[in-house]
């Protein structure tokens, strides 16, 4: 999501000048790749660009033949090979093939109409963009990307009614497997390509806490650009270091954030009371991680208490809770504290387990 709203704040930049622009996207991986299906690159005719479609190797060629594709005004594929030793003049050695879709966007263009929608709202998002083609389908060309609206189960714009079946039945898939896939349609003698890509909401931090400790945490949720809201004692944080700061609650205010499956909870008061009051009601909401800082013994008093007044808490909801948490990486100061908690709430959120990756059997990505 910060790729997309990086790209979004150039574009808007660069809006007035009537400058035009294409965007080049990954859409299909095999075997390794340092960015994934879904990496995108806005280019302006000036060479200016945002974002990226690798770790720096491939950026500069894909500029190159982004700013033709803006004065052909056509779009096309262009696939690395970057096993091979001569590709783009270097030996990249990351061993994969990657399809990248060079799209040149017109003045009434929607991608970026679709980019905002996925900026704005906090739902999961769905975009169809046709990646191979033999021929024209009702004058829709190659690179031409279709938005799922999920509230009315309809395609934007997309008027071929073969196709249109064809992506709402895989789009389905996509939304219940929560993975980008790249479909092939063939119907009366029409091949076509398609990436379906699943563009989930931003991640929403929320910290109870108002300690020097939750500063690293704001930090690091800057560099992620992650949402973040803070409960606490707003006397006692200090004002210039809450400027990644979305939503402030005062702690004793009935207002709470609003959480969802996209929230990740870190409940830091250091104060016995307060974390066991505010795990007492966040148990009850969607959340899939809610994080307690302190030792085990801590938690482990806090279960027991909550036995003596008559509640318990479900295996599923018990599974939600990390305490102790944080992945084990030898962490004692608070940024290390802090880096250990984004790890795990990465490694939670990914379905990982947070392991070494030279101990990983296979390759680092899952492949299609």
């Amino acid at each position: 999501m910060k790729e997309i709203k990086s790209i979004l704040q150039l574009y808007n930049s660069f809006k007035s000048s009537k400058e035009k622009c294409a965007i080049a996207q990954v859409v299909r991986v095999e075997e390794s790749s340092y960015r994934r299906e879904g990496a995108r690159m806005l280019v302006f005719e000036s060479g200016v660009f945002e974002g990226g479609i690798s770790g720096g190797c491939l950026e500069g060629d894909a500029l190159k033949r982004s700013q033709i594709a803006i004065l052909k005004q056509e779009p096309s594929i262009v696939t690395y090979d970057t096993s091979k030793e001569n590709e783009i003049g270097v030996g990249l050695g990351c061993n994969g093939v990657i399809d990248v879709l060079i799209s040149p966007l017109s003045e009434n263009s929607p991608t970026f109409e679709m980019l905002q929608k996925c900026v704005s709202d906090r739902g999961e998002h769905v975009i169809a963009t046709l990646t191979a083609l033999n021929s024209d389908i009702d004058t829709i060309p190659l690179g031409r990307s279709f938005y799922y609206d999920r509230d009315t189960s309809s395609l934007e714009d997309c008027n071929h009614r073969g196709l249109r079946s064809f992506l709402q039945d895989k789009i389905q898939d996509v939304l219940k497997n929560k993975k980008s896939k790249t479909y092939h349609f063939e119907k009366e003698g029409i091949k076509a390509s398609v990436f379906i890509e699943l563009i989930p909401p931003q991640f929403h931090l929320a910290i109870y806490g108002d300690n020097y400790d939750v500063y690293p945490m704001l930090e690091m949720a800057k560099v992620m650009d992650w949402d973040v809201s803070l409960t606490g004692n707003i006397q006692k944080l200090k004002k210039e270091k809450l400027q990644s700061v979305k939503n402030l609650y005062p702690k004793d205010d009935e207002t709470r954030p609003i959480v969802d499956r996209r929230t990740a909870i870190i409940l830091m008061a250091h104060d016995y009371k307060t974390d066991y009051a505010n795990l007492k009601e966040l148990i009850k909401s969607s959340a899939p991680y809610i994080a307690s800082l302190g030792p085990r013994k801590r938690f482990d008093k806090m279960i027991m208490e909550f036995k003596s007044n008559g509640i318990t808490f479900s295996d599923e909801e018990l599974q939600r809770i990390y305490a102790p948490c944080g992945l084990e990486i030898g962490a004692n100061t608070p940024e290390e504290i802090a880096m250990s908690l984004f790890s795990e709430i990465l490694s939670v959120f990914s379905g990982k387990t947070g392991g070494m990756l030279r101990k990983k059997a296979g390759p680092i990505h899952e492949r299609n």
